[in-house]
């Protein structure tokens, strides 16, 4: 298996939200497959969180790629995003699900004891990582979800990438 380098998140959310549909991610001997991921791109999607500019929330977002993102969505769940893209650029793919009972972000982080604690960590260090280990597989596309929030044309963006 490879770690995934950072090259890989180096590139445009979407790309890379549709590459790590399958992917295995490692967290304290823990490894699942990502079955499901959504992107966020920047300023002009209003489902992203950086829609609204700088802020010390989203300050991370604006950070290079390969970093983590993760924050407390309704004071309960932890969600697990990667920054993707250019620096200063915001851009993140949140990791939705992975393979067996593990649908939903915050099932997720709970399954792989992720919490605030790696906000602003790296993706590529020693504690959190994604690998590839060949696994080829279809990915279907559909409406990213819980974003009621958001303008009607980006609620509608098949922005949400899911093994099939």
């Amino acid at each position: 298996m490879a770690r995934l380098p950072y090259e890989f998140y180096h590139r445009p959310c979407l790309e890379v939200a549709r590459g790590l549909v399958g992917k295995v991610i490692v967290h304290n001997g823990i490894r699942m497959r990502i079955s499901e991921t959504e992107a966020y791109w920047g300023e002009a999607d209003t489902a992203c969180h950086a829609s609204r500019g700088r802020t010390k929330r989203t300050e991370v977002l604006y950070a290079d790629a390969g970093t983590i993102y993760v924050y407390l969505c309704y004071g309960i769940h932890w969600m697990l995003n990667i920054v993707t893209g250019e620096e200063n650029e915001p851009e993140a793919v949140l990791i939705r699900a992975c393979e067996g009972k593990m649908n939903g972000p915050g099932r997720l982080t709970k399954a792989l004891s992720i919490t605030g604690q790696l906000n602003r960590g790296s993706i590529l260090g020693d504690e959190l990582w994604v690998e590839d280990d060949g696994f080829s597989c279809a990915v279907a596309t559909d409406t990213r979800v819980g974003i009621g929030y958001a303008r009607a044309e980006d609620q509608s963006r098949l922005w949400r990438f899911k093994l099939e």
